[in-house]
C-alpha cells in the first residue's frame, strides 16, 4: 500500500480519536454503550420556573382573641369571652417553589385586651390592654395539588406552620385594678405572678389552615385561620398553664407578581432523542474501531508516520434538533452549532449546506415548508451571528415535510449539515 494510503486512514484515526475524546467526556465506553433499551424514565412530570415567577404579597385583617393565664377554676374564668376580640392585621410576602410547597414572610400587630382571674374570687382583675407584634418565617402546602396538580385551580387548601419572634407592649389595666390587687393579696401563690417589664420578646409558633380562592391570574381571596402560642410571660404575667396562645380568624387578599404556573419536563419524553444521540455515539466508535484496525495493520508493513498535529477534525454531531413545531434551538442543540461552528473554523475552505425538515404528521405540506424555512434559517443565523461564520460559506435550504430523512417521523424535526 502507498505511503499516501497511511496518512490518510491517519487522518480518519485522528478525526476518529476527537470524537471518541468528545464521547468519553460523557461516560460512555465502546464495550458498555447504553441502549435505549437500557434506559428508564419515572414517567412523571417535573416541575420548574423562572426565579422570578410565582411570587406574592398578601394584605389582611380580622379579629384575635387570647388564651391566657389558664389553669383557674371555671369560675375565675368567666371573662374569658367573646368580649375579648380585638382587630389585628397583617401584611406579608413569599414565593411557592414548586406547585406544592411555599414559603412566606408574615407580619402581624394588633391590640390584646384580657382579663386576668383574681385567686379565690369570680371576677378577674380588670381587662389588661397591650399591644403585639410578630413576624413569622412560614411553610405553605397546597394539599389539593399535592393530589393533582391543576394551574387554572380556583379553589385551594393550604396548611401553613412556622417559627418566628414577637414583641408585647404597652401593657395598661383599664379597671386600674392591677395595683390595688397586687396589694390586697398576700397569698404570693394563689396570685398571679405579675412582671414589671415594659416589654416582653418571645418566640412564638405558629399554624393553621387557609383556604385561597382564585379571583384572576393575579389577585386571590383568601380565609385564614391560625394560632399563635407563647411563653408565659408573653402577657407580662405568668401564672396557670406555662403557654399562652393567641387565635386568629382572618380574610385578605394575595397579590401575585410575575408570572404564575409552572413548565413541566418529563424525562420519558426524550427517549427517541436519546436513542438517536447513543446510536451515532456507538456508530462513531464502530467507525474507531475499524479505523484502528487498519491502522495496526497498515503498521506491520511500514513505520507509523506521527500523525499531524494539525489535522482536520470532524464535527461530532451533524444534525440540530427541534421540539414540535418551533424553530428555537433547545440548549440541548446549542452544542452541535457550536461542534459545526467549530468545524468550519477548522478547515476555512469548506462550505456547507443546512437543510431544514418537518414532521409530515404535525402540519400541513404548507405550514411545514415554511417552519423548515424558520428552523434552517435560525441555525444560519446563529452560525453566523454567534459564532463569526462567513454567510457565504452556508447554503440555505428547507424540504418543509415534503423529504423525510428519518422513517421515525418525530425525528425529521431537524437541520442536518451537509457538504457541499
Amino acid at each position: 500500500m502507498k505511503a499516501k494510503n497511511l496518512y490518510y486512514v491517519m487522518a480518519l484515526c485522528a478525526a476518529g480519536a476527537f470524537a471518541c475524546n468528545s464521547a468519553s467526556a460523557q461516560d460512555v465506553f465502546v464495550d458498555d454503550a447504553a441502549s435505549v433499551t437500557e434506559f428508564t424514565c419515572d414517567n412523571n412530570d417535573h416541575y420548574f420556573s423562572n426565579w422570578r415567577d410565582n411570587w406574592f404579597i398578601e394584605v389582611s385583617a380580622g379579629g384575635n382573641q387570647p388564651l391566657v393565664e389558664r389553669g383557674f377554676s371555671s369560675d375565675q374564668m368567666k371573662s374569658v369571652d367573646g368580649a375579648l376580640w380585638t382587630g389585628t392585621y397583617s401584611v406579608g410576602f413569599g414565593r411557592w417553589v414548586s406547585p406544592y410547597i411555599g414559603f412566606r414572610f408574615k407580619g402581624i400587630g394588633g391590640s390584646i385586651h384580657y382579663d386576668i382571674p383574681a385567686a379565690g374570687q369570680t371576677t378577674g382583675m380588670g381587662f389588661i390592654h397591650m399591644k403585639a407584634a410578630n413576624l413569622q418565617v412560614e411553610m405553605l402546602w397546597d394539599m389539593l395539588n399535592s393530589i393533582n396538580y391543576n394551574p387554572k385551580r380556583v379553589f385551594s387548601i393550604i396548611p401553613f406552620f412556622g417559627l418566628g419572634g414577637g414583641v408585647s407592649w404597652d401593657f395598661t389595666n383599664k379597671g386600674n385594678k392591677w395595683p390595688a390587687y397586687q396589694g390586697a393579696d398576700n397569698n404570693a401563690a394563689a396570685s398571679p405572678a405579675m412582671h414589671s417589664k415594659r416589654v416582653q420578646w418571645t418566640l412564638p409558633v405558629s399554624a393553621g389552615i387557609q383556604f385561597r380562592f382564585r379571583l384572576c391570574k393575579y389577585v386571590d381571596f383568601f380565609a385564614e385561620a391560625r394560632a399563635q402560642f407563647y411563653g408565659d410571660n408573653w402577657n407580662n404575667c405568668s401564672t396557670g398553664n406555662s403557654i399562652d396562645a393567641l387565635v386568629s380568624a382572618m380574610g385578605g387578599f394575595n397579590f401575585n407578581i410575575g408570572g404564575r404556573g409552572w413548565n413541566t419536563f418529563n424525562e420519558c419524553n426524550y427517549v427517541s432523542q436519546i436513542a438517536a444521540l447513543n446510536g451515532q455515539v456507538n456508530d462513531l466508535r464502530a467507525q474507531l474501531l475499524a479505523c484502528g484496525q487498519e491502522v495496526a495493520a497498515l503498521q506491520a508493513q511500514l513505520p507509523c508516520p506521527e500523525v499531524q498535529k494539525d489535522c482536520v477534525n470532524a464535527p461530532l454531531m451533524s444534525t440540530v434538533r427541534f421540539m414540535i413545531n418551533s424553530d428555537k434551538i433547545m440548549p440541548t442543540e446549542e452544542v452541535n452549532v457550536y461542534n459545526m461552528a467549530e468545524w468550519l473554523k477548522a478547515n476555512p475552505n469548506e462550505k456547507i449546506m443546512v437543510v431544514g425538515y418537518a414532521d409530515k404528521d404535525t402540519g400541513t405540506a404548507e405550514y411545514n415548508m415554511g417552519l423548515s424555512e424558520r428552523r434552517a434559517n435560525a441555525v444560519a443565523k446563529a452560525l453566523t451571528d454567534t459564532y463569526g461564520i462567513a454567510a457565504d460559506r452556508l447554503t440555505v435550504k428547507w424540504d418543509g415535510s415534503d423529504v423525510q430523512p428519518y422513517s421515525t417521523n418525530d425525528w425529521n424535526r431537524i437541520v442536518i449539515f451537509t457538504q457541499k
